[in-house]
């Protein structure tokens, strides 16, 4: 490795790493870290925090002290500066126009009125532009904003908790309570993804039989959006789900109007509902869903491979019967343990 490439990977990582502390804030805008770098000294980063908010490169220049050094600087990026204005104006405009006169981008912005167009401004602008430096990292932190970019949809976590011996759940009525298989470490971890992503769903039976809240509690940071399937509307209507003053959103096959915080979504039953469901989830601009139940929802996904990765929690208790787990094939890429239960995480691929 090259003194240049090994220069250009420690600078970048820093952006990795000022990039990720804008998750569960900037969506549905990309986490972005920027470094500006001079003599081989930090003297300015930043990162995009907020949606609506300054982007990253725009902090990483306002918190250069000494504007003067800008003229021999490189500034780090962990993706390529935009091109058009929106919420805010081009940042590819404001790097030109402070003076730096070389630009290293982690990866190339899939959003098609951005994707290449900054990097060529630069470039026609005179400016010295590296592309590719930690691109795997890169595209990987941004993994929600692509797929919703690449594939029209919002990138989705199936989650559940299952037993020893593969159950989910035991066999019960309504008036019983779910068998607990998540402690106080994995609650507390399942709580901070909520807070990390945009949306969770649940089907008819698991919001009817277990009342969930589906809210951050555990963790800080903002509820997701909460969705759930009622095709006739069938649900009690003093579920937490709508009384809470929470934020949810219902597909049903009816019409009805808005409730407070609880907005109805009609849909066509007799087609294809996950599709339908994640057409509706995209117009809203929502770039992260997780799944929680229960097994037939989850399975539904599942068979319709409209799936990214699975969080698998399988604790140590032993059902001997019940409802058991979905089945699920992919690629284990990370095993975990946490308090009494041990965690897998599934790629679909």
């Amino acid at each position: 490795m090259t003194n240049l490439k090994k220069t250009d990977e420690l600078y970048m990582r820093r952006c990795l790493q000022l990039a990720s502390l804008g998750q569960g804030h900037v969506s549905p805008n990309p986490m972005v870290g920027a470094v500006i770098v001079c003599d081989g000294k930090i003297i300015g980063e930043g990162y995009h925090r907020k949606c609506g908010e300054a982007h990253a490169e725009v902090n990483a220049v306002n918190s250069v002290r000494d504007r003067s050094l800008l003229k021999r600087s490189t500034i780090y990026v962990s993706l390529e500066p935009c091109s058009h204005y929106g919420k805010t104006p081009p940042c590819s405009r404001l790097v030109i126009d402070s003076g730096i006169p070389h630009v290293v981008i982690g990866c190339l912005d899939p959003f098609p009125e951005v994707s290449g167009r900054g990097a060529d401004m630069l470039r026609r602008a005179g400016l010295d532009v590296r592309v590719g430096v930690l691109e795997k990292e890169c595209l990987e932190l941004n993994k929600c904003f692509i797929t919703v970019q690449t594939k029209k949809r919002p990138y989705i976590i199936l989650k559940w908790a299952q037993s020893a011996d593969g159950y989910i759940d035991c066999l019960r009525d309504k008036s019983e309570k779910a068998c607990v298989i998540s402690d106080a470490v994995t609650s507390a971890l399942v709580h901070r993804m909520r807070s990390l992503y945009d949306a969770i769903l649940v089907g008819r039976k698991t919001a009817e039989m277990d009342n969930p809240s589906l809210t951050v509690r555990y963790w800080t940071g903002d509820n997701p959006l909460r969705v759930v399937i009622d095709k006739d509307l069938s649900l009690p209507r003093n579920l937490r789900l709508f009384t809470d003053g929470i934020k949810t959103l219902v597909f049903t096959s009816e019409k009805h109007v808005p409730e407070g915080e609880v907005e109805y979504i009609t849909i066509d039953f007799s087609r294809p509902v996950v599709p339908a469901i994640l057409q509706c989830l995209y117009e809203k601009k929502i770039q992260s869903l997780i799944v929680e139940g229960g097994r037939y929802t989850l399975q539904s996904f599942i068979d319709s491979e409209y799936w990214d990765e699975a969080h698998i929690e399988i604790g140590k208790q032993v059902l001997k019967a019940g409802i058991p787990s979905p089945v699920i094939s992919g690629t284990k890429v990370a095993f975990e343990k946490h308090g009494n239960s041990e965690i897998i995480k599934i790629l679909n691929r």
